[in-house]
């Protein structure tokens, strides 16, 4: 729950209340992972984060560069989630040149038709060194 007499908070609780991570556990592997950087410091799920730290976060959609605005241990709707930080402008147009540049590639590359046939997959299997 949103508590302004809160002083801290644990980083993987405050990751999965903010909606970073699905779960607790993702949160705490990602901080282990050294995925959430404060100062350039990795951080233990175990840390307390308080309102004002700032935060470095990479998970699947990019890396966020994020100021903590409020704590929350309670996970609510996504509006409610993105209250609790703001994201720096430069790291919006970095993700979403990012996101761009993997659209752009996903444009040059066509998908395979179905499975590869027998011939095909002794070549992969050549080529990747095995047997």
């Amino acid at each position: 729950m949103q508590n302004s007499r809160m002083t801290g908070l644990r980083i993987d609780k405050w990751l999965w209340a903010a909606r970073f991570f699905k779960t607790r556990g993702l949160a705490s592997k990602a901080c282990e992972l050294g995925r959430v950087l404060s100062k350039g410091q990795p951080l233990k799920p175990a840390r307390e984060v308080k309102v004002g730290d700032q935060l470095r976060v990479t998970n699947d959609g990019g890396d966020f560069e994020i100021e903590v605005l409020g704590l929350s241990d309670v996970r609510g709707p996504a509006p409610v989630a993105q209250a609790l930080y703001r994201e720096s402008d430069e790291s919006k147009e970095a993700r979403a040149k990012a996101a761009a540049e993997r659209k752009a590639n996903r444009d040059y590359a066509p998908a395979p038709i179905g499975r590869p046939s027998k011939r095909d997959r002794r070549r992969i299997i050549q080529f990747r060194g095995g047997r």
